[in-house]
């Protein structure tokens, strides 16, 4: 019902309010509320569900607002702020439609730009040529085309204003200084959070006058790129003085974020000021205090701890006595903190049975003894000798060591394939289908989905292309990834053939 419903809506857009194929195609297919509400306006027992509704949208317009929004990504509780009495038809708001149509020949998925819509309206408002220069001038300080246009989807309020002396061309400005690159902001930015361009170059400035000039800054960078994304310059300073309160020296403090770059992430300062004020509000001495920065620096990092009072009420000790146990036994600070409760760190030996899998997700970057380690022994499945192998073969299929070991740290559950099957997958992936190896940096769940599925999805997707079915290099999550039900929506259903060759490639699949 819902696939004749979809083709109600095209055959509407397109043949009675002339719309485009595109505009009507994407605007049908991509707004599945509206069509619900629409199959709830006729009688869906009737076996013509397509007539049916074209008569009903005959001698009853809609508001093609509403399914516009829909496709461009808005839930339904934001699409009503911005429905308007007097614009029913898209060709009523000339305007709009047409700055639409330029982040959409630009590049920019129609699925984003309804975030674009959301937080920079009045890009919508523009006098024709007025958006096309705006893209057009950020390509001119040096960037790419798809790291403007990742970038517009996750910062709209960068095409708003005039691009001379924002803070925005300050951050690239550092950035080609480093000889890093501008596309290398790029890999990294993610639609899913907002950037403050403002902070990012004040803990650049930061990073700077810690010590971290050009090559060691540009090196850091490379390194930790979240440095730039997920850190605050403000609360940085904010536990810089901090430091200062307990006792650490300027020199210090500088030694301690080269030694550990990782604590001015926002959650690594979050964490140290946790361990501070629980170590300065149970009156532990300022040595002692300092002694703990130094020489636990990556444990504090990796660790979140409940308040003094929470310690003492779960140990039923007084202040003192606290004291006592962490200068005897630092360490022990971090097991009778944890915000986990009943954990127990072994902080003599670690477990046999964990000991190779430990040094393995040590060579990742995780902290031994840490919330992040113990959560990380339970995900990665096998020996350590065979996560080692599995990882080794996204690496020496050609892609970088520390992709891979973020790659691995946000979906761990790709090294839970055997080494061949790994290998396999990878080959199909890049010789038989033709993607590049990257592919798996955005899709790398494909790694985890069966043979068949592989097989029998990129068959059927290759069957369509042919025929100039479906979009041409979708990635392979779209086609990998989603539903059984939006798979047969989306693909199968697109061609009149394509039922029928998809029991097909059902049936002779092995």
């Amino acid at each position: 019902m819902k696939n004749e419903a979809q083709k109600a809506l095209f055959d509407y857009l397109h043949n009675t309010r002339t719309l485009s194929f595109l505009d009507a195609e994407h605007i049908s297919k991509n707004s599945p509320r509206y069509v619900s509400a629409l199959l709830s306006k006729i009688d869906t027992r009737n076996e013509d569900i397509a007539r049916s509704l074209s008569k009903f949208l005959r001698y009853n317009p809609i508001n093609e607002f509403e399914p516009f929004f829909e496709s461009l990504g808005l839930r339904p509780s934001e699409i009503s702020s911005f429905l308007r009495r007097d614009l029913v038809l898209l060709s009523d708001d000339s305007v709009m439609f047409e700055n639409f149509h330029v982040l959409c020949c630009y590049g920019i998925p129609r699925s984003k730009i309804g975030r674009i819509f959301k937080e920079a309206r009045e890009v919508f408002r523009y006098e024709n040529g007025v958006l096309a220069s705006k893209l057009g001038a950020y390509e001119s300080l040096g960037l790419s085309k798809p790291t403007v246009i990742k970038l517009v989807t996750c910062c709209p309020l960068l095409l708003v204003g005039g691009i001379d002396n924002s803070e925005f061309v300050s951050v690239v400005n550092k950035l080609k200084d480093l000889n890093i690159g501008c596309d290398w902001l790029g890999r990294y930015l993610s639609d899913r959070k907002t950037y403050n361009w403002h902070r990012i170059f004040e803990t650049m400035e930061l990073l700077d006058k810690v010590g971290y000039k050009e090559e060691k800054l540009s090196s850091l960078l490379k390194t930790f790129p979240d440095l730039v994304g997920e850190t605050s310059g403000n609360k940085a300073y904010h536990m810089f003085d901090k430091f200062h309160k307990v006792g650490l020296q300027m020199k210090e403090i500088d030694k301690l974020v080269i030694d550990h770059p990782e604590m001015l992430l926002d959650k690594s300062v979050k964490r140290i000021l946790e361990a501070l004020n629980l170590m300065m509000r149970i009156r532990l001495e300022k040595q002692f205090i300092v002694m703990i920065l130094r020489q636990h620096m990556k444990l504090i990092c990796s660790s979140s701890l409940v308040g003094p009072r929470a310690v003492l009420t779960r140990l039923n000790i007084g202040r003192d006595e606290l004291c006592r146990i962490i200068k005897e036994e630092p360490l022990r600070l971090f097991s009778l903190a944890s915000k986990i409760e009943n954990r127990r760190i072994e902080l003599d030996s670690l477990d046999l049975r964990n000991a190779e899998k430990t040094a393995f997700l040590l060579r990742l970057g995780y902290v031994e003894n840490s919330d992040e380690m113990m959560l990380a022994l339970k995900r990665f499945k096998g020996r350590g000798d065979e996560l080692r192998e599995r990882f080794d073969c996204l690496v020496k299929a050609g892609l970088d060591y520390n992709v891979v070991t973020e790659v691995v740290k946000r979906a761990p559950h790709i090294l839970n394939r055997s080494k061949d099957i790994i290998e396999k997958k990878i080959n199909i992936l890049t010789d038989y289908l033709g993607y590049p190896i990257e592919s798996l940096i955005e899709s790398p769940t494909y790694l985890c989905y069966s043979m068949e599925r592989i097989q029998q999805r990129f068959s059927m997707y290759i069957w369509l292309m042919e025929r100039e079915a479906v979009m041409p290099r979708l990635t392979v999550g779209t086609i990998i990834g989603i539903s059984n039900t939006r798979f047969m929506s989306y693909f199968v259903c697109t061609h009149p053939e394509g039922p029928a060759k998809w029991e097909s490639i059902k049936k002779g699949s092995t």
